[in-house]
Order: C-alpha cells, then structure tokens, then sequence
C-alpha cells in the first residue's frame, strides 16, 4: 500500500465483489471515524446517529488506531518481524505494514479481512512489487482456511513467533468464540509468538448510550457486542499477559500520559500477551 489514505470508492472493477451502499457496514463507518474516504451516506447516517446519543464515539477509533500503532513499534523493537492482522478493515494512514517497516524493513504483514470493501481498497492501495505484505479475503471465524491462505501460508513461517493482531475486531464475534478462536490461533504460534487484543468496552458510556449503539451496528451485517475487562483478558487465556495488562487502551504504553476522562472515553480496553 502506498502512504496515500482511503480512495473514494467507485464501482467494482476488480472481481472483489459488489459493493452495496443499501445498510451501513462497520469497515466503512470505522474508516469514516478515522477521517477516511471509503464510505457511503448511509454509513455516516448511521456514525451520525451513534454520536446523536454518545457524542465521543469518533473517539473509540482513534484510540483503537493509537494502540495499534504502539503496539506494533513495541512489537518490532522486541524482535517481531511476521504480523497476522486479523480483521484489518479499511486501509487508513497508519496502516501495520507502514508502521512496521520504520522500525524493521523486511517485517512481513498478512492483512486478512472478510469484507469486499477493505480487501478492495487495500489491494488496490499496495505497491505491486511489494513483496512483504499480502491481502487475503477471508473470514476470522475460520482459522484452518486463515492459516492455509496462500496469503497467510506462503508469506509466514510459523516456525517462527508471528504477532496476532485482532484490534478493534472480536467484537464482532460473539459469545464464547472469541475465546476458543484466539486459542486456535495460538496453537499455530510458536513460544516467543505474541497476541494483541482490544475491545468494546463500556467504561464511560451509560447503559442507555451502549444499548444505542449496538442497536445502531444491528444495522449493519456484524453487529457486535461489548466484553468486560475480564472478558477480554479470558480471551487471551494460555498467553503471558505483559504489563501493564488489560487497561483502557490510551494507558497502554503511551507516548504521552492521557487524563482519567480521556482513558474512559476511549470505551475501549487492551492487552498484549506473549506465548511462552
């Protein structure tokens, strides 16, 4: 991908498949969060009905975007160089690939992503010599085809640590396979492999803004649901979680300290946690 952000989206030319602009969908009103161009009116509608009742919603996004990024500069100067981004969504400025090669030019990223808006755009945003960095059509909820992925397969080796990334992404999944997925995934990884999460959590929000907001993303063909810091940190279970441990995701090692109401404000909690 280039350093250029979302391009506009224009009709299907490339066999990705149809883009429909009659619901919302959550790769494109997250893209349009984070100030992106690849999304519909009928995505904003829906952004500006979730603000309408819990006006910082924009600020979950952004919050979600700056843990990736510490996330993934943390993981590059601790000696990762093979990324697994599961659920990478639309791609913006920042994207994993960017971020990684400033710190280790040959890290290798394998975007995956179900969605025919962000396959799209980020096959069409990645420089055609480069030779680092796949994008693969397929769905989380599927390890075995994940792995086996051509994209995935022919571009990791698994005898060596890979980084999961599921950022902003397992609450889309519901109940309890949020859980069993990751341990799928682990059970691929090699010790000294690291997973990092972050989810929907209702820190700031009152029960009636978070009931709001998942009505809003009921819209949309992945709603999704909240966890509990708990919850989230169960999903990392059989990894060794680092410290600072699940906290709102502007705590997670940041550049600059955030204030209490920036930290609730996120909605947001995270984690990274090593396989040992």
């Amino acid at each position: 991908m280039s350093n250029e952000s979302a391009m506009s989206l224009q009709p299907p030319d490339d066999g990705v498949g149809e883009i429909s602009d009659a619901q919302p969908n959550s790769a494109r009103m997250y893209d349009y969060l984070l100030g992106g161009a690849a999304n519909f009116a009928v995505d904003r509608d829906a952004i500006a009905d979730m603000q309408a009742i819990f006006p910082p919603a924009p600020h979950y996004a952004r919050s979600n975007r700056g843990f990736l990024t510490r996330v993934v500069r943390y993981l590059c100067q601790h000696g990762i160089d093979q990324f697994l981004d599961l659920g990478s969504g639309v791609p913006t400025v920042g994207n994993v690939h960017e971020i990684a090669h400033q710190h280790t030019e040959q890290a290798r990223i394998a975007y995956v992503d179900h969605d025919p808006v962000a396959v799209r755009h980020a096959r069409r945003l990645l420089d055609p010599t480069e030779s680092r960095v796949t994008v693969t059509e397929a769905d989380l909820r599927d390890p075995d085809t994940v792995l086996a992925a051509p994209g995935v397969a022919g571009l990791l080796d698994f005898s060596r640590p890979v980084a999961v990334l599921a950022v902003g992404v397992l609450p889309f999944v519901p109940g309890n396979e949020a859980r069993s997925l990751m341990t799928r995934y682990r059970d691929h990884l090699v010790p000294g492999s690291y997973a990092a999460v972050s989810h929907l959590a209702q820190l700031s929000m009152s029960d009636e803004q978070l009931a709001a907001g998942l009505d809003v993303m009921r819209r949309t063909p992945t709603p999704e649901q909240a966890r509990t810091v708990d919850e989230v940190r169960d999903i990392l279970h059989g990894y060794h979680l680092l410290e600072p441990g699940i906290v709102p995701v502007p705590e997670w090692h940041p550049d600059t300290t955030p204030t209490q109401e920036e930290s609730q404000r996120s909605n947001c909690v995270g984690g990274l946690g090593i396989q040992r």
